[in-house]
């Protein structure tokens, strides 16, 4: 099993994986619509998409988008998604992903990583945990939705 930063080779595979990561969050099935965001994403580097692959099959994924941070005065990281397929869970495909992101972070001189979960979803609250990640209860996140 190999970890790497993805790159137009590997649009299929992450595209299909980010398809079902949406649908995990109740989206429903786009192939298409992710492919281009996918394609889009990789096309003008705005973020990084780390993926896991076995012989040709993918496995997971996670992508980070670049951020500031004022406080710090450096850049941070959000790691908006962070996906494993069922098949391939309980092997530490999670956790592989964190400490890549983390390799990141130091790479670049970030301050920070930050990420947000669904409040149901225990198992990745547990392994954010494990991984050193605290819960913010210093701070209130609001979202203005715009579609």
């Amino acid at each position: 099993m190999e970890i790497y930063q993805a790159t137009n080779k590997d649009l299929d595979g992450v595209a299909a994986l980010f398809n079902l990561y949406r649908m995990f969050y109740d989206q429903e099935s786009d192939l298409k619509g992710a492919k281009s965001y996918i394609k889009c994403r990789l096309e003008k580097n705005d973020s990084v998409i780390f993926v896991a692959k076995d012989n040709d099959n993918y496995l997971g994924f996670t992508q980070l988008y670049p951020t500031f941070s004022s406080i710090s005065m450096k850049k941070a990281w959000i790691l908006n998604d962070l996906y494993v397929d069922a098949q391939a869970r309980k092997q530490g495909l999670g956790e592989m992903f964190l400490n890549r992101a983390k390799e990141l972070a130091f790479e670049t001189g970030a301050s920070s990583i930050v990420l947000s979960t669904a409040p149901d979803n225990d198992s990745a609250q547990r392994l954010y945990e494990k991984n050193g990640y605290k819960r913010d209860e210093q701070f209130y996140h609001y979202e203005l939705s715009t579609i």
